[in-house]
């Protein structure tokens, strides 16, 4: 059975750090793009980092840039995401997403494998 199982995430308060886990279970994140997302009032969910499938390439919505870091290690078949820097907005269920393909990015509707979501909220 394919699925992700996320980890981490929490509260925080404002100007913290947290950092959530992504492992894959029945299948290889290795060859995919993967990326975190999150919800977006009257929208789709949206893309908060993306990650190539060896890892050189990263890219973030302009929010994230300088305070989350995307990663991953395909060895242990797992994605991470630190947050830095938290603010009151960063509050949401996060959610890890494998492409269906081994190009093309992080498009909404060309990720095939999606996680359940975990909390992260950031509160004083």
């Amino acid at each position: 059975q394919v699925e992700l199982g996320e980890a981490g995430g929490g509260g925080g308060e404002p100007g913290g750090a947290l950092w959530v886990s992504c492992s894959g279970r029945g299948f290889q994140l290795a060859p995919y793009y993967a990326g975190w997302f999150r919800p977006t009032p009257g929208k789709d969910r949206e893309a908060v980092g993306c990650i190539s499938r060896g890892g050189d390439f990263t890219d973030y919505a302009p929010p994230m840039e300088e305070r989350f870091t995307i990663s991953r290690d395909n060895a242990k078949n797992t994605l991470y995401l630190q947050m830095n820097n938290l603010n009151a907005e960063d509050t949401a269920l996060y959610y890890c997403a494998v492409s269906g393909s081994s190009t093309g990015g992080c498009a909404f509707f060309g990720m095939k494998h999606w996680g359940q979501g975990i909390q992260v909220t950031v509160s004083s």
